[in-house]
């Protein structure tokens, strides 16, 4: 396991621990992180072999845990009630949505334009959850992916680095998946865990761990408990801490009670200038305020494997939510790969094909298999 703790002496070298599964021995070290290119996104060589550890730069580092302000949560009331299922019809497509569909067409449509993009290059695979691999559910406790998508995604990550990126705790989607072979992102990135085994693509002997947020767990726990006691009254509402970051299900909660809802969880973090609120499909995100986010996250997993400055690196984002389109701005950023918004309707997106729904996710990474393995 290879954690990052506080840096003693050189700024440019980082205390690592690495941590031996198999003997339990635990031995202190400390790298060059001068080099690091953890975020830097032009393209150059790649890097001499898949060994050794991750290298992140403290200056680079704590600029994107840089503390930013407080919770904004001004609009989400008129947000929530266009999210609501009373205010999405179905209609014929309009030109608006037609020309949306020119601009996003079905990554199943152009399937081999993708591949084609793709030759000579790694696809590294990165998937969200709720809405991507499993539907989207009034209990999202119950949000259980088939037994047909768990099998493709297994033998997806046969042939790809693959990773699961949500912003549900890492142990709970974990829980999920159950497939010991992916690497995890929980937290909305904030919790990031490599393969325990079966994974090709692993580095060494050791996993990944990754947790930029550890100071804000007290925080996290106490406002949980808060918001846990403050929508008793609001029937439908459901708060899941997810360890790093909070969820308000809203999805259940009768439009008249909206505002009740949105009103409860400022009130609560007027207290907690060091948390801010997002709104994600049907759900209140309450996160720290440190900039770490999907994005983040994909190029840390990408740095892991050794393809964070590759010419020949194909990094794949399909995601559902606006937490995704981090990750989708990344890769416009990079020019390296592409976005999949999952999606019936047209939505302001940066990424540049879509998906209709989970089963047409599970039809495309099927048809990225047998590409891999004709």
């Amino acid at each position: 396991m290879v954690s990052l703790t506080e840096e003693r002496g050189n700024m440019t070298k980082k205390n690592v621990v690495v941590s031996d599964a198999k003997s339990g021995l635990n031995m202190a070290i400390s790298v060059d992180v001068s080099k690091s290119s953890l975020f830097t996104t032009a393209a150059q060589k790649k890097p001499a072999g898949p060994g050794g550890f991750i290298t992140i730069s403290r200056k680079q580092l704590l600029q994107n845990l840089e503390i930013n302000g407080g919770a904004r949560v001004n609009s989400w009331v008129d947000s929530m009630r266009a999210s609501s299922p009373t205010h999405i019809k179905s209609t014929p497509l309009s030109d608006d949505q037609n020309s949306w569909i020119d601009h996003h067409p079905s990554a199943l449509d152009m399937f081999e334009q993708i591949t084609n993009a793709s030759k000579g290059k790694q696809i590294v695979m990165f998937l969200d959850y709720d809405g991507t691999l499993s539907p989207i559910v009034d209990d999202p406790d119950r949000a259980f992916m088939s037994d047909q998508m768990r099998a493709t995604v297994r033998k997806l990550a046969r042939n790809f680095p693959t990773a699961i990126v949500s912003g549900r705790c890492r142990d709970k989607v974990y829980g999920f998946v159950r497939l010991a072979e992916l690497y995890y992102a929980g937290s909305h990135g904030m919790d990031i865990k490599g393969p325990s085994k079966g994974s090709k693509y692993k580095k060494g002997t050791q996993d990944i761990l990754f947790q930029p947020a550890n100071e804000f767990l007290p925080m996290i726990d106490e406002v949980y408990k808060s918001l846990v006691e403050k929508t008793k009254s609001t029937p439908g509402a459901k708060v899941e801490n997810n360890k790093f970051c909070i969820s308000v299900h809203f999805r259940c909660v009768d439009e008249k009670k909206w505002s009740e809802l949105a009103e409860e969880v400022k009130s609560v973090l007027k207290e907690y200038p060091k948390l801010r609120l997002t709104q994600g499909r049907k759900v209140l995100e309450i996160r720290p305020t440190i900039k770490w986010d999907k994005g983040k996250a994909l190029e840390f997993l990408l740095e892991s494997l050794g393809y964070a400055n590759c010419t020949d690196v194909f990094p794949v984002y399909i995601g559902d939510d606006r937490t995704d389109e981090d990750a989708f701005k990344v890769l416009r950023e990079r020019g390296q790969g592409f976005g999949i918004l999952v999606s019936k309707i047209p939505k302001d997106t940066n990424a540049s094909y879509s998906l209709q729904e989970p089963s047409e996710v599970m039809d495309f990474l099927q048809r990225l298999v047998r590409w891999k393995q004709p």
